[in-house]
């Protein structure tokens, strides 16, 4: 039975979006934090719930926090710099979504909040280990001063590991627990979406002449969070991560399953293999490709059976999450297919 008020940070993205949908299914009480009230509308219609509290809090600024947290029993920590490419100086990333992450968990803590969830991400633990590593778990953390941990994979890193030593600290009776997807596709609410689908939408509009060597872990957007608000209220929880991960796939996988499910609207999709040179001249015109770039040839593969054995939890499987993608880009005509 839910009962007390959920805060949803970011409430305009992508995978906050789809929690937030999922707590007031199962009937809880839920306030969103956006930066900027003046899309207080939009977010409503994107989310399709006219009359969610919304209120304005800023990663970097304490103003609004003490009062977003008030009647708050539970706080799902979604907000976070997502970058389109990289950005000049690293700490435009790393500085939010660390201060961000901490500024959440210390207004909580005041407001006496029982749990937060945060999003920390695979970015968090699956890199700058070189190849041949065995399937991640939970207990792996990225190594930031690899050449390949980008701003990004920095930010998600420093953010989670400054939160679980600031709860090690400071955090009791506060309870916390961190959920970490892979790249999260699946359906679209609206054009504000996560910078993992552009992946689909390239292919799907043609915008490579070739499948790069890249992949990535897929996991589906509504089982993501699915596994926030499950994580939320599931007793003895308190310090756990979660790996949100299903299949590792290659970019020629992922463009195999769009040709077959999707018949002439996948005929801007490429069938033929993409040589590494050519991607890295193509990243000089475009920042997500320039950001990939280090991932040429690497495979990332993860094991959620931790979420399957404590909390009963899996994805979908990735046909499905990829064509569900695909369908929905087309039909909120995010893609010319």
């Amino acid at each position: 039975m839910a009962t007390g008020k959920v805060l949803v940070t970011g409430a305009s993205g992508y995978i906050a979006g789809f929690i937030i949908k999922a707590l007031v299914a199962d009937g809880w009480p839920v306030r969103g934090t956006i930066r900027n009230l003046a899309r207080a509308t939009e977010v409503r219609a994107t989310l399709g719930l006219p009359n969610l509290e919304l209120v304005a809090c800023d990663l970097m600024s304490d103003a609004g926090w003490a009062e977003a947290m008030q009647g708050v029993e539970y706080v799902q920590h979604i907000a976070s710099p997502i970058p389109a490419g990289e950005p000049k100086n690293p700490d435009d990333l790393i500085v939010p979504a660390r201060e961000g992450a901490l500024r959440a968990l210390r207004f909580a803590h005041a407001a006496g909040v029982k749990r937060v969830v945060m999003t920390s991400s695979m970015a968090a633990i699956a890199y700058g280990h070189g190849n041949g590593h065995a399937p991640f778990t939970e207990s792996d953390w990225s190594n930031i001063n690899s050449l390949e941990s980008y701003a990004y994979i920095k930010s998600k890193t420093l953010a989670e590991r400054a939160a679980r030593d600031w709860m090690a600290a400071n955090g009791k009776p506060m309870e916390y627990v961190s959920i970490n997807p892979a790249a999260v596709l699946g359906p679209v609410l609206g054009a504000d979406f996560s910078t993992s689908l552009e992946v689909v939408k390239k292919l799907l509009d043609g915008a490579l002449p070739g499948l790069p060597r890249l992949g990535f872990g897929v996991v589906d957007v509504r089982d993501v969070a699915d596994l926030h608000v499950t994580a939320m209220t599931a007793p003895g929880l308190d310090g756990e991560r979660f790996i949100a991960q299903g299949k590792f796939m290659w970019m020629r996988e992922v463009a195999e399953v769009l040709n077959a499910g999707l018949g002439n609207q996948a005929r801007r999709v490429p069938t033929r293999g993409l040589p590494d040179w050519l991607l890295k001249l193509l990243a000089n015109f475009d920042a997500t490709v320039k950001m990939v770039v280090p991932e040429l040839g690497r495979s990332r593969e993860a094991s959620a059976t931790h979420a399957l054995e404590r909390l009963g939890w899996r994805t979908r499987d990735e046909a499905t999450i990829i064509l569900d993608c695909a369908h929905s880009l087309i039909e909120k005509g995010l893609v010319k297919a």
